[in-house]
């Protein structure tokens, strides 16, 4: 399938790497089938990817991996709000967050408080509100992953 993007141009997504969001994702929910894009002429080493709608065009959203920016990300999720994944095990779902990133760099932020989880067998995905109340929607980005460079030894 060929989709328009704003940000990609035209971008040919594989049938089977379309994922569906029956909720569709806060604010969004009109949208329910998008694609993971990765920016591959990005030479950084940008852990950033963009979850782009296969509906309207003008909808790509920053998402990364938590693990990239939090240690010790370990959202608290009720079962019941799985349900729409089907009966995943742990291991077939993939944790994203969503990130606001402005032109100053120092500023990028990342939505602890929603993260969204995908099956990756059945590509099904829902955002959801995490139980955690230590985790902002947010999140510093670029103090925290200075911090782990730091603690890394970079």
């Amino acid at each position: 399938m060929v989709v328009n993007t704003k940000f990609f141009g035209e971008v040919d997504i594989d049938d089977a790497k379309v994922l569906e969001f029956p909720n569709g994702i806060i604010g969004f929910e009109d949208y329910r089938k998008f694609a993971i894009i990765y920016d591959v002429d990005d030479d950084s080493e940008s852990k950033i990817s963009w979850l782009q709608s296969l509906e309207e065009s003008t909808l790509a959203l920053p998402v990364v991996d938590p693990l990239a920016i939090v240690k010790d990300y370990s959202p608290m999720i009720e079962d019941e709000l799985l349900k729409p994944l089907g009966n995943p095990a742990d291991e077939d779902l993939l944790c994203l967050l969503v990130m606001t990133v402005p032109s100053d760099m120092t500023k990028v932020t990342a939505n602890l408080k929603a993260p969204i989880i995908i099956n990756s067998k059945t590509n099904k995905g829902v955002q959801l509100i995490v139980d955690n109340a230590d985790y902002p929607v947010k999140f510093n980005v670029y103090e925290s992953v200075q911090k782990m460079k730091k603690e890394a030894g970079e």
